[in-house]
């Protein structure tokens, strides 16, 4: 019955404060016998610093000089953590906190638990509505598996798990998101419990943009990395597919037909399947 649980901080001087009091306050009421609490300063600029020095909860502090991101804090914290289960949850008092003793009471059948924010009040920014939409609907094609929610910032999970996949784990917000995919393209499971999601106090870190499209690129990669054919695939049956339309076009419309063109689309499609099966064999062999 051990835990540690790590929470990154940056610029959070107005909710740190209560965060980690209302942590310690739960974990005191739970069955854990032994438990710690990290935080990681990600290199505040704010009053951040200040106020956890002033706090009389016991905590481990690591402090980064300079802001590295997200993941990077989660990485730094279980790299120091002496337990192995990992508990990770954010600042801002967004998730709810005393969710974390039933999560933990589940991890024993499971390899990851999440608190899945698909409660009855969830109060999820507008803005990044339809972006959540269309990452969650590509990861679960890609996956082969319905997410509930792919980058919930509350969940648990075994260290020697996080270590095997460390050296693809990015730094920035998609640590979630690469550390679910990876589990579930490895057959691994993963329970999801509906949460509620409050409201954050002050202003987000995520930047809706930029960071959606990182989120893509690092879903598509750590797919390829796994199960490479799920994206060799489809990009080569849609070459195949437009090299048919545009022979049948040319042939019904056109005085000659374009078999240059449709030569060069058959042909890259038939390599791209050929570099997708030979990815796919190596990472086979690989594991």
């Amino acid at each position: 019955m051990s835990l540690s649980i790590i929470v990154p901080v940056y610029n959070e001087e107005k909710n740190i404060k209560k965060t980690i009091t209302k942590i310690d306050t739960i974990l005191k009421k739970s069955d854990l016998k032994n438990y710690e609490i990290i935080i990681v300063n990600d290199g505040s600029t704010d009053n951040t610093n200040k106020t956890l020095k002033q706090s009389k909860i016991n905590f481990n502090l690591i402090e980064h000089e300079r802001n590295m991101g997200y993941g990077a804090s989660i990485k730094s914290g279980i790299k120091k953590s002496k337990y192995n289960v990992i508990a990770i949850t954010d600042a801002d008092g967004t998730y709810p906190i005393e969710k974390i003793p039933e999560m933990y009471n589940k991890i024993k059948n499971y390899d990851m638990v999440v608190g899945s924010r698909t409660g009855k009040s969830v109060k999820i920014p507008i803005i990044r509505k339809p972006a959540k939409w269309f990452i969650g609907k590509l990861a679960n094609y890609l996956a082969g598996f319905k997410i509930p929610d792919i980058n919930s910032g509350l969940r648990l999970f075994k260290k020697e798990d996080a270590l095997r996949f460390f050296k693809i784990l990015p730094n920035g917000f998609s640590f979630t998101t690469t550390i679910t995919l990876a589990m579930l393209t490895n057959d691994m499971q993963i329970k999801y419990i509906p949460i509620n999601y409050m409201k954050r106090k002050g202003k987000s870190k995520i930047r809706p943009i930029r960071d959606t499209l990182n989120f893509i690129q690092l879903i598509i990669r750590t797919v390829m990395y796994f199960n490479p054919l799920k994206i060799f695939v489809p990009v080569s049956l849609i070459l195949l597919l437009i090299s048919l339309i545009v022979f049948i076009y040319s042939y019904l419309a056109l005085p000659k037909i374009l078999d240059t063109t449709v030569s060069i689309l058959f042909i890259s499609s038939i390599q791209i399947l050929a570099i997708g099966m030979l990815a796919d064999m190596i990472n086979k062999r690989n594991n």
